[in-house]
C-alpha cells in the first residue's frame, strides 16, 4: 500500500543562490537542474534531492576540515644563511 503525502516537500533554498566551481548551489547544494526542475518533481524525486544535498554538504565540510588540518599543521623548513648556520623557519 502506498502512502499518501499530504503536504508538500519545502525547497531546501536557503536564499543564498551562489554556485561553487562544481556548478553547486552554495545554499542548498541542487546542481542547476535540481534548482530550475524542483516544482515540476514529485514528491519521491525531491527526498531523493535532499538526500543528494545532504550528501554533497557533508563532503563538503570533509574537504572544509581536511584543508584546515593542513593549514594549522606548521611546517618546518631549513634554511641556509650567509655564514652557514643553519636555522629553522616556520
Amino acid at each position: 500500500m502506498q502512502q499518501i503525502e499530504i503536504f508538500e516537500i519545502p525547497s531546501p533554498c536557503k536564499g543564498i543562490c551562489q554556485v561553487n566551481n562544481r556548478g553547486y548551489c552554495k545554499g542548498c547544494y541542487r546542481s542547476r537542474d535540481e534548482r530550475f526542475y524542483w516544482n515540476k518533481f514529485t514528491n519521491a524525486e525531491k527526498r531523493k534531492v535532499i538526500s543528494l544535498c545532504q550528501q554533497r554538504y557533508k563532503r563538503y565540510l570533509q574537504k572544509k576540515q581536511q584543508a584546515e588540518n593542513q593549514q594549522s599543521t606548521p611546517i618546518l623548513k631549513i634554511a641556509q644563511c650567509h655564514f652557514h648556520q643553519i636555522s629553522l623557519v616556520l
